[in-house]
């Protein structure tokens, strides 16, 4: 079965593989397509692009936008986006300037608890414009303060840490609308990772597939089989298409595949043409 990549991340975000590198990996895995969806920045896409035509690996452009609800983060995936989206990319770089200021809250936290850290250290950590947890969590594994990432954010960046400050992110149906403006297919990104009481799930899909939600991503690393068959059966409740990805990560994830997951992801192009079909049947460039 020939399969694609729907979600994956870059050096442009948290990922550890340039653009560049990674479509290379996606060619030597045998993949078809993949979709670069780096969190809050488009900088990697012109990259991949470049890269997936010298590999013949097809690029999905895309993004992944944090969201915010009462019982906490949604995230949001764009995919097919257009080459030069004026109004997403400012949206994105107000994003990114409050990612930036809360990078700045949490070195302060951090330093204030005695941890020898600066943010130059960041964000020389950084090799993209979207700087996040994951570049201070490697300074702090790095000068010896966790032995892994688990236990970096267990003890100060998770939302449980000692220097943790919550993100100033954007309401799911104004990055549903914002998506589905440019004409991408908006994609619920790993669902069934939130647990909220009885119905919640549902009462989201509804609210944001009127906003111009449009898909579900049903394969997923952390999806077990049966959140599988629950997101399958919520595509089909509300009449969306279905997506999957493995979340790639590069090192800072070492134990996700590209393509593959935690070794038993599979997504097959016949996902990919579904969509296509769908994005065909509104009107909308593939």
């Amino acid at each position: 079965m020939k399969l694609v990549d729907l979600h994956t991340h870059t050096t442009a975000s948290d990922g550890t593989d340039s653009p560049a590198l990674l479509m290379a990996k996606a060619a030597e895995a045998g993949l078809e397509a993949v979709a670069v969806t780096d969190h809050d920045t488009l900088s990697g896409l012109d990259e991949a692009a470049d890269a997936g035509r010298k590999y013949g690996v097809e690029l999905i452009r895309g993004c992944e936008i944090s969201t915010a609800t009462e019982l906490g983060e949604l995230h949001i995936l764009g995919l097919w986006l257009p080459d030069n989206p004026v109004q997403l990319q400012e949206k994105l770089a107000f994003l990114r300037r409050k990612r930036a200021e809360r990078n700045e809250g949490i070195v302060r936290k951090l330093q204030e608890l005695g941890l020898d850290i600066t943010m130059e250290e960041v964000l020389a950590t950084a090799t993209g414009e979207s700087v996040g947890r994951p570049h201070i969590a490697e300074v702090l594994l790095r000068k010896g303060y966790a032995k892994n990432s688990r236990e970096v954010f267990k003890e100060y960046l998770g939302c449980h840490g000692k220097a943790y400050l919550p993100k100033e992110v954007l309401e799911p149906e104004e990055s549903v609308r914002l998506l589905a403006d440019l004409g991408a297919t908006v994609s619920l990104a790993h669902p069934m990772l939130w647990k909220g009481p009885s119905g919640w799930l549902d009462t989201q899909v509804a609210r944001l597939k009127d906003c111009g939600l449009n898909a579900i991503e049903a394969w997923h690393s952390e999806h077990s089989e049966a959140d599988v068959r629950a997101c399958l059966s919520l595509a089909k409740r509300f009449d969306l298409g279905i997506s999957g990805g493995s979340d790639y990560h590069g090192d800072n994830k070492p134990s996700i595949c590209l393509g593959t997951g935690y070794g038993k992801l599979r997504v097959g192009v016949d996902v990919l043409e579904s969509l296509r079909q769908r994005r065909m049947a509104a009107g909308l460039p593939v």
